[in-house]
């Protein structure tokens, strides 16, 4: 039996089908520009060549349909028919403080989710839609909700506790909740492993660095802080979005302008970060590229999404205690080591010593890399993330019942055996280290 993945942003949905242990990637694909118009769909099966659809999705109800109708289809599918998906895990953006971990989908999870939806709403909305439409076509299998927020419960309340007025948090929840939750249970998991010590006595800084960035403080395994908050919006600097800035300019900016509210929400999440500075809209590999090239603006926003990078793992250097160790997630493009030396230089003033050599050399994206430099009283890792595997087994954990709080699940990828499914061709490989 398989389980599906599914997850929904606005105008773009992400699936992947995985064997019953999660561990083997069987097809992924993604569709662009739902809503949108000229809408469509990349699909990919291991060993074979990409297949591209171009379509007209006008909602997440034709998206799914069309994505189910993909993976049964004789040419390009990988499946006979729906009977062989056990289980659909759905990636939902918000918890609240309602779930603490990951739950199977009922109508009281459901109504749930949507009484939560003022906390996030450009990333609901778009998760409920897609777990109505996948419901409708695969009505007779569970379905199971994966929150983003559920690995950061445990942070201490002076960490998630805003100083405003008390009543907003406990009527209204107004609270840090944090996100990229299976990212950061993923890496300081594998983590743990390449450390040789147990995961609850490891204090780490795990930086999520993608589209979207967030960092987390751990210490003994659990999460104790981390960049994002209320929403997503808080933090380091993102691709869209701005990050950490003066709560005034909000309505400073708002009088000037004469912006309404949700005016305003746009600009934050989808005009600031790394576009609003370089004035232009390029995905990550490109803009890193851009500025190694000189271009002036892109040059400006690296130096400042690295100098931001710097200040919250100082932060956090405090947070945590002894620090075992920082992990990066891979970055796209030989260009990413230098965003990790940009990050690192000036740091080794807490004993931090960077293998810049080995950081340079690294010779896949899919590999797990130690990048300590000699003489670190700090140990640095480059690892993959792999939040659909994260996904599938809180699928089976909560279909089999044992699902509890994250570090009392077994994992598989917590130990030493396991490999990781982007190198398992290879598994003398799968993690190198380089001295």
């Amino acid at each position: 039996m398989k389980i599906l993945t599914i997850t929904c942003w606005s105008h773009r949905i992400n699936y992947y089908l995985l064997s019953s242990d999660g561990r083997a990637m069987l097809a992924s694909g993604t569709i662009e520009r739902v809503g949108l118009g000229g809408s469509f769909l990349r699909h990919s099966v291991p060993g074979r060549e990409p297949f591209r659809l171009e379509t007209d999705n006008n909602d997440h109800h034709s998206g799914l349909a069309l994505i189910i109708a993909t993976l049964v289809d004789p040419e390009h599918g990988v499946i006979a028919g729906t009977s062989e998906i056990s289980a659909v895990g759905h990636r939902v953006a918000h918890g609240g403080k309602k779930f603490r971990h990951s739950a199977q989908i009922n109508d009281h999870v459901l109504n749930a989710i949507r009484e939560l939806q003022g906390l996030a709403p450009q990333h609901l909305a778009p998760n409920i839609a897609g777990i109505e439409a996948a419901m409708i076509q695969l009505p007779s299998i569970p379905h199971v909700a994966i929150f983003d927020t559920a690995f950061h419960g445990s942070m201490p309340q002076c960490a998630c506790i805003y100083p405003l007025p008390y009543e907003w948090y406990e009527n209204y929840g107004v609270r840090r909740y944090g996100f990229h939750g299976p990212s950061h249970l993923y890496l300081s998991r594998r983590a743990a492993v390449l450390l040789g010590k147990p995961i609850e006595t490891c204090n780490l800084i795990t930086i999520h660095l993608d589209r979207g960035v967030s960092l987390c403080a751990i210490r003994d395994g659990l999460s104790v802080d981390t960049s994002m908050g209320m929403t997503p919006l808080e933090g380091a600097v993102m691709m869209t979005r701005c990050g950490d800035i003066d709560p005034g300019i909000h309505s400073y900016m708002m009088r000037v302008l004469n912006l309404s509210a949700k005016e305003m929400e746009q600009v934050l999440n989808n005009r600031s970060g790394i576009s609003g500075i370089t004035g232009r809209q390029l995905d990550r590999q490109h803009f890193v590229q851009a500025a190694l090239d000189g271009s002036p603006r892109c040059k400006l926003a690296l130096e400042i999404e690295t100098y931001r990078l710097k200040k919250y793992i100082g932060a956090y250097v405090a947070i945590t205690g002894p620090l075992d160790a920082i992990v990066f997630t891979t970055g796209r493009g030989a260009a990413e080591a230098t965003v990790r030396e940009m990050v690192l230089d000036g740091l080794d003033c807490f004993g931090l010593r960077l293998d810049r050599d080995g950081n340079r050399t690294i010779r896949s994206e899919q590999q797990e890399v130690e990048i300590t430099g000699e003489g670190s009283r700090i140990r640095i890792f480059v690892i993959p993330t792999n939040e659909e595997l994260v996904i599938a087994e809180d699928v089976a954990a909560v279909l089999s019942g044992v699902c509890s709080e994250n570090l009392n699940y077994d994992y598989s990828f917590s130990y030493d055996d396991f490999v990781p499914s982007v190198s398992r061709e290879n598994k003398d490989d799968a993690i190198k280290k380089i001295v």
